[in-house]
């Protein structure tokens, strides 16, 4: 299982999380072996992980974990000069889908949308929810157009979906940021980066794809 997949056999609630956690104590209090308690304990500690970390809704990285997986890239570049990529998607029309077809069918299309990236990305790439509609990806030792390939298979794959399972006559589409690191980057700058390219891609039409390099540092000879 990929690091960035939230496990789907298991109540990832904090509800649930707490109730294991009750009956773990009262295992404790009754005198229960460490053998019996234990497993209980560490089942707890991995759904509580997994809460802070992912996304309850379609289970991708939360923004916050892909901000941190996007400062250790950022350092990792630093270190070795490796170039790497980040993408935003945002699916097309979504609210106009929500008001025709409904909130639930709308939370579907996320967790699709989820499904199938963590199929077709790399182990090593880290994808995150980071709005409401949106989602950003974290592509290691990757060249702008290498990205691009990548989200044209990721689009193939929604393409593939039969989306009329969800609701008749629906289509599913979205827009693509792509930006590669420069020196001096923040996480920030270049979240900033790729969302400005994902603003561009939207105004071009459905399904399009931007790529903003960033400005290089000017030269100053000694």
């Amino acid at each position: 299982m990929s690091a960035n997949r939230m496990p789907r056999n298991t109540k990832q609630t904090i509800p649930f999380a707490q109730q294991q956690l009750l009956e773990a104590i009262a295992q404790i209090k009754e005198g229960s072996s460490r053998e019996d308690v234990l497993p209980k304990l560490e089942a707890v500690m991995a759904q509580l992980q997994t809460l802070v970390t992912h996304d309850h809704l379609t289970g991708a990285l939360n923004r916050n974990t892909l901000i941190e997986r996007l400062d250790v890239e950022l350092q990792r570049s630093q270190r070795t000069g490796h170039t790497f990529t980040v993408a935003i998607i945002g699916v097309d029309r979504l609210p106009e889908i929500m008001e025709k077809h409904g909130q639930d069918v709308t939370k579907r299309i996320l967790q699709v949308l989820t499904h199938e990236a963590l199929q077709v990305l790399r182990s090593l790439d880290s994808f995150g929810r980071i709005g409401a509609t949106e989602f950003a990806i974290v592509m290691p030792t990757t060249w702008l157009d290498q990205s691009v390939k990548a989200m044209a298979r990721l689009k193939q794959k929604m393409g593939e979906f039969d989306w009329a399972e969800l609701a008749p006559e629906l289509a599913i589409s979205f827009c693509t940021g792509l930006t590669a690191n420069s020196p001096g980057d923040s996480a920030e700058k270049v979240l900033a980066r790729a969302d400005q390219a994902l603003r561009q891609a939207r105004l071009q039409g459905a399904n399009s794809v931007v790529q903003i390099e960033a400005d290089l540092p000017d030269y100053k000879p000694d």
